[in-house]
């Protein structure tokens, strides 16, 4: 993943760099004293994801990154010597509202977390674009049809554990996060049956935080689900 972060949009490059294997793009922009006002666009140039933001100066009450000490291990059952794999995912989700709620997917017993809620979406497959990604996700997760809107936020995690084949991995999720409409909602089902994906639902919007979800979606609910627009 290549950032591109410019000042006021049109005037010129500010600061570009590539994501590194581990590496918080938030964390690489405040080094430089920058921090992201907005996002601009994701797009795939030769085969490379380009996520360009509007940046401006960090002030003294400019929220630093969150940051963790070291990288978590999460594998239970890692052997003495076992190697661990590198792994660096980008991949694509959305927060959707429509007049039925905010569409919620369930992991499954697939990955590490069944039963955790989640965001629809998932990685990038050969040559998709992060914005043709997470249109099909949605879909094979939940069978619905969504207007994307906008992007609203660029997450980096980074941890050790298991994928879904038992491979462990030295996983560095890169998570492109976007604003989405679903203007003709129908009743959710898993169209991937047998994937990371358990089941979907339409959760009404005072009962979302009685569910279980991860810290880095729940943040971003808290922060962007009242201006996601249901119609």
């Amino acid at each position: 993943m290549l950032i591109t972060a410019v000042g006021t949009p049109g005037s010129g490059q500010t600061h570009a760099f590539r994501v590194r294997h581990g590496m918080n793009p938030h964390v690489e922009l405040w080094r430089h004293g920058l921090v992201i006002k907005e996002y601009l666009s994701a797009d795939r140039v030769d085969d490379e994801i380009v996520v360009t933001a509007h940046v401006g100066p960090r002030t003294s009450t400019s929220q630093p990154p969150r940051t963790r000490d070291g990288v978590p291990d999460l594998s239970d059952d890692r052997q003495a010597g076992e190697p661990v794999r590198p792994y660096q995912r980008i991949a694509a989700y959305a927060v959707v509202r429509s007049r039925r709620g905010l569409l919620g997917t369930e992991c499954s017993p697939r990955t590490a977390v069944p039963g955790l809620w989640a965001l629809p979406g998932g990685g990038l497959e050969p040559g998709e674009s992060p914005a043709q990604a997470v249109t099909r996700e949605v879909m094979e997760e939940s069978g619905q049809r969504v207007r994307l809107n906008r992007i609203i936020d660029l997450q980096s995690d980074h941890w050790i554990g298991r994928s879904p084949s038992g491979v462990l991995e030295d996983f560095h999720a890169l998570r492109i996060i976007y604003s989405a409409t679903s203007e003709d909602p129908t009743d959710p089902y898993v169209i991937d049956v047998g994937g990371t994906t358990q089941s979907a639902q339409w959760i009404p919007l005072w009962r979302w935080r009685r569910l279980s979800w991860g810290a880095a979606t729940r943040m971003c609910l808290e922060t962007h689900l009242r201006d996601v627009p249901s119609t």
